[in-house]
């Protein structure tokens, strides 16, 4: 089960963070992967360690999610190299914290153009490559924060994660005809080395406290429900945003 043999998938922004355990994972279940951002010599360096790491092909393409042209040449390119495209992981994002008061609008929009409009760009692009082929799978990287709030100055980011789980159902209902799964990971807290390097232990603690679990995600966990949701045995889930929150969603 949840082999990917055969499979080809792209992953933005998988040089790094859960892009880049994610598109690991995907290489170790078989899948050729396509690794892509903005920066390419940081990614062809992660693609050769990916590529030592597993028995996979792992490629280092460049895109910016926040213009179409690019985006449109990604797809041309992966299904030029490999003759097709089966999954596209939607990984790349960013976060700026500002109290509702303060905010700035121009980080805000930066935030939009990262977060949403370059999820529905890639989403548009590599859809209109799996409407043709009628199949395909499309994961988008969401956060629990788009359905819970919190403080902290999370109002600008929960924004754009709402959107995310939006335009993933959305997508879901228009291209069920076309045999194509668009599902959203969830994920509240993961335990990455920036994460503890940036968040003071008392913000921790009150974090913690808050899963059932009393730890946090790794990612490896999200890593995982990313091969379920890119493999045949989630062929009949679609329109879902799968939470790996540690319970944190079941409570409130």
């Amino acid at each position: 089960m949840f082999k990917l043999d055969g499979k080809v998938a792209v992953v933005t922004g998988g040089a790094g963070g859960l892009g880049e355990y994610c598109a690991l994972a995907l290489a170790q279940q078989g899948a050729k992967v396509v690794i892509a951002s903005r920066t390419l010599e940081k990614l062809q360096a992660v693609a050769q360690k990916m590529q030592a790491a597993t028995n996979s092909e792992v490629t280092a393409m460049q895109l910016d999610v926040t213009d179409e042209s690019s985006c449109d040449n990604l797809v041309k390119e992966v299904v030029r190299k490999y003759g097709k495209v089966d999954i596209l992981v939607n990984a790349h994002g960013m976060n700026a914290k500002m109290a509702a008061a303060d905010i700035d609008f121009t980080k805000w929009e930066a935030l939009f153009a990262a977060n949403v409009k370059g999820v529905m760009m890639t989403c548009k692009s590599f859809g209109k490559a799996m409407i043709a082929a009628k199949k395909g799978k499309i994961i988008n990287l969401s956060s629990v924060r788009g359905i819970r709030g919190t403080d902290g100055g999370n109002t600008a980011y929960g924004a754009t994660k709402g959107a995310v789980d939006m335009i993933t159902r959305m997508l879901a209902a228009e291209w069920a005809p076309y045999n194509i799964n668009v599902n959203a990971i969830g994920a509240s807290v993961v335990l990455t080395e920036t994460f503890k390097k940036t968040v003071a232990p008392e913000r921790m603690q009150l974090l913690l406290s808050k899963t059932l679990f009393k730890k946090f995600a790794t990612p490896e966990d999200i890593a995982a429900a990313c091969v379920y949701l890119a493999s045949d045995e989630a062929n009949y889930v679609t329109g879902q945003i799968m939470y790996v929150d540690g319970g944190l969603t079941a409570v409130g």
